[in-house]
């Protein structure tokens, strides 16, 4: 098993919302899939990679209180965090040292209402 986490949904109310909210944080243009009577908006088109999507449809319950997905924060967190700020998002925790190495963590609000985690190295 090369990586312990192969797949994420992010679950979301509004999509258009929350697409121009992760747009923004992640500096990426997110592609909508209709999948029936779920959008789901595709954060990952690497296959090599680990993927995963916002996701609007039923049983998709935003949540500050479930799993926590800590997603790349790139070279340096901080950026990441301003931008979630600026995109209508809060910052739960700000950038933190994890220590012995294992560089910085911090948590964001989005916009719908989910606590999501950030990682990088510096």
């Amino acid at each position: 098993m090369a990586n312990a986490l192969n797949w994420f949904e992010i679950p979301v109310t509004n999509f258009e919302r929350a697409k121009a909210f992760y747009e923004a944080v992640l500096g990426v243009t997110i592609e909508t899939m209709e999948m029936g009577p779920i959008t789901m908006g595709m954060l990952s088109s690497d296959p090599e990679a680990v993927g995963g999507a916002l996701v609007q449809g039923d049983g998709s319950t935003p949540s500050q209180t479930g799993t926590l997905v800590y997603l790349n924060g790139g070279d340096d967190l901080a950026p990441m965090l301003a931008r979630a700020a600026q995109a209508g998002g809060s910052v739960v925790v700000p950038k933190t040292d994890i220590g012995n190495d294992f560089g910085f963590f911090a948590h964001f609000m989005d916009t719908e209402g989910n606590k999501v985690g950030l990682h990088s190295m510096k």
